[in-house]
């Protein structure tokens, strides 16, 4: 049997107002063929299947249309999709009752009432080609403090964190009803959230806050779960010796992530649960120039012309290109002086930073104590990094009205 793990599309992202719709297309039918090339049985989406809470039209009509072509390449294939932290869990769950005559499973939300989580809906059999159950994944959707039962945010002298614990306590309850219900079959879960050791990309995630925690240990998912398959994090890692993994997201979806092996990871049941990562082309190129730092327009504009860019590429083709641009001159030029540059070729800015020298040279230095600054001067240190020029008057006053309120 194959279970083929995947999370973070972020159906309906846009990037500086670009769509990228045609990336998603390009991944979904990359998906369906590897479907049908790796012969897989179970599809787990964990999580962050829509970028935000209230997906476009267009958004929903790509994720259907995308299940039917899985369907139609194997109208044996079961999918297992869990909402993340993005999505909206119960418009995401809303066409359930037809998904599942279909062998499609939606778990926007955790199901309990007062005998505990409704085991009946978040344990799946997964069965094979010829329909045998060969295993059970227990399918936990983006949890939040109202799930966690016994949460006591701000207790003290406990042996670990509030969330860490309530977390831990409802993963082992829910594990050992399924062990009990899975008759020696192997257990599989599935999750969105941050586990500690994992790697995040800076900018790209946004940071699950519960009771001030974001990430707990793997350690919580108990020892009987043979493989779990999360999502949030959008670099492909695994944890707890391959036991605990992230798929990653499909493709680049900020800066911090230009440099990942995007794709999927594959479960062999007939050769143990050792994931297998298997890339996914990129559909789109990105670029960030320079790579590293910033540079003069004129070392952009080099960087540019030698990528031998074509100009009969469709415009939802064309890459993208994140610039970080040294202020040797007034700001308000250098910027406009990008944009036409940008404008006259067939590439699409996604981002653009414009760096004093003083500022480029101080990243490279050791960040101050807190004794050696101030808020506000690191206020004004991150505004000029971030925009190239020093806070206006009006920056500043409301970045002191925001501290009055701390």
């Amino acid at each position: 049997m194959r279970i083929l793990h995947t999370a973070d599309w972020h159906i309906g992202q846009t990037l500086n107002n670009w769509s990228r719709e045609h990336e998603h297309r390009v991944f979904l039918e990359s998906l369906r063929d590897l479907i049908l090339s790796e012969r897989v049985d179970a599809l787990l989406v964990a999580g962050d299947v829509f970028d935000g809470i209230n997906p476009s039209g267009e958004a929903q009509r790509l994720l259907y249309g995308a299940i039917a072509d899985f369907l139609r390449a194997n109208p044996r294939l079961q999918i297992v999709m869990t909402a993340g932290n993005h999505d909206p869990a119960q418009r995401l769950e809303a066409p359930e009752a037809v998904l599942a005559a279909l062998g499609v499973h939606v778990i926007g939300t955790l199901r309990q009432g007062p005998e505990g989580v409704d085991m009946d809906r978040h344990l799946i059999p997964l069965r094979n080609r010829i329909g045998e159950i060969r295993a059970h994944v227990l399918a936990v959707p983006f949890l939040r403090a109202a799930d966690l039962p016994g949460l006591q945010l701000g207790a003290t002298g406990e042996a670990e964190p509030a969330v860490t614990a309530a977390a831990r306590a409802l993963h082992l309850t829910m594990t050992e009803v399924a062990t009990a219900r899975a008759n020696g079959f192997p257990l599989l879960a599935m999750g969105h959230l941050t586990c500690a050791g994992g790697l995040e990309s800076e900018g790209a995630e946004r940071r699950i806050l519960i009771g001030g925690e974001h990430a707990v240990p793997p350690d919580i998912f108990p020892p009987a779960l043979s493989y779990v398959a999360l999502g949030h994090l959008h670099r492909p890692q695994s944890l707890d010796a391959g036991r605990v993994r992230y798929s990653g997201s499909p493709f680049p979806l900020s800066a911090a992530e230009i440099a990942y092996e995007h794709g999927v990871t594959l479960l062999d049941l007939d050769e143990g649960f050792a994931p297998r990562h298997i890339p996914v082309p990129r559909p789109v190129a990105m670029h960030r120039l320079p790579a590293r730092g910033a540079a003069p327009l004129a070392e952009i504009a080099a960087a540019l012309a030698a990528m031998n860019l074509s100009p009969d590429t469709p415009r939802n083709a064309q890459p993208f290109v994140y610039l970080s641009l040294l202020a040797d001159r007034p700001v308000t030029q250098i910027r406009a002086e990008a944009e036409a540059l940008i404008e006259a070729l067939p590439v699409r800015l996604a981002g653009l930073s414009i760096i004093r020298p003083e500022v480029a040279a101080a990243t490279d230095a050791p960040p101050p104590s807190l004794s050696e600054t101030t808020p506000e001067d690191l206020f004004i240190a991150a505004f000029q990094q971030a925009h190239g020029q020093e806070p206006g008057s009006s920056h500043l006053a409301a970045f002191r009205d925001a501290m009055s309120e701390v």
